[in-house]
């Protein structure tokens, strides 16, 4: 009689070892937390966070921003980005409004107390991307940047 029970294959522990040296995401995502806590310590004495910095910047514009067109450039879908604003909102940061042009779409801008927010988190961010930078040392920023760039 045939057994039911599925085979387990077994993965040898190289090939763990091949995935940890060699995995592109793993390697990404290591660094993108590193520097997410880089940014998170140097702005916590201001009360934001990186991706909030990252978020009130992405509505430092003219024009009330789009949520399709921030949830885009943020790489973020809708229902993430709508939590992350929730947050903004209450803190009285960020506004959300009807699109007049289109009732189903949102249109997002900084309140006052958003934007002098935003002013004052921007001396951290300088510093702390100019140290960063001096570590990846002369064309390291840059050439980083068009690496990740190629990644789509």
């Amino acid at each position: 009689m045939l057994s039911n029970t599925p085979t387990i294959e077994v993965i040898p522990f190289s090939t763990t070892l091949l995935v940890r040296d060699t995995c592109l995401c793993l390697h990404v995502q290591r660094a993108a937390r590193a520097l997410a806590r880089r940014f998170d310590n140097a702005m916590k004495p201001i009360g934001l966070t990186n991706g909030q910095f990252s978020l009130m910047m992405s509505l430092n514009r003219p024009q009330p921003a789009p949520m399709s067109q921030v949830a885009a450039l943020l790489a973020m879908d809708r229902t993430t980005l709508t939590a992350a604003l929730k947050v903004l909102e209450r803190r009285g940061l960020v506004e959300t409004n009807v699109d007049p042009k289109d009732r189903r779409g949102r249109l997002l801008r900084l309140t006052d107390d958003g934007m002098t927010m935003l002013a004052a988190a921007l001396p951290i961010w300088k510093r702390v991307h100019a140290e960063i930078d001096a570590e990846l040392g002369e064309g390291g920023p840059a050439e980083l940047r068009a690496t990740l760039g190629v990644i789509k």
